[in-house]
């Protein structure tokens, strides 16, 4: 039994129609009657996405053997330095995350409030 999306198909001017059959002979006799007003009239089996002349052809093409892909390691990256553009953002092991308020405010912890610069730190979100 041929696959779910597998059929023949009228095409016009090399377009596609919604004349579609699972059996050729069902689209015979439209097919006749097409030719008599357009010139470029054809019937051909549509499968795995693609155009064919007929179901042989496909299964033919189906077991032709693959051409050889280039096999890559997984150090190729395209461009220049072939490294991970996302190592970057890997924490590293054994240090420790600081918080945002111990960057901010660190040097200024032993100074009274309002010292750093003569004004009070300033809160709520930053612009």
């Amino acid at each position: 039994m041929p696959p779910r999306y597998a059929f023949w198909t009228i095409l016009i001017d090399q377009k596609p129609t919604a004349f579609r059959a699972r059996e050729q002979e069902e689209l015979r006799t439209t097919l006749a009657q097409l030719r008599r007003t357009n010139k470029d009239v054809v019937l051909k089996w549509f499968s795995r996405g693609r155009l064919w002349e007929s179901p042989e052809q496909e299964r033919e093409a189906q077991r032709a053997p693959k051409p050889v892909l280039e096999r890559r390691t997984r150090e190729w990256r395209p461009g220049g330095t072939h490294k991970d553009p996302r190592a970057r953002f890997q924490k590293r092991k054994g240090s420790r995350p600081t918080g945002s308020a111990e960057r901010k405010f660190g040097a200024d912890r032993d100074r009274p409030f309002g010292s750093a610069q003569g004004k009070p730190p300033r809160r709520g979100p930053k612009r």
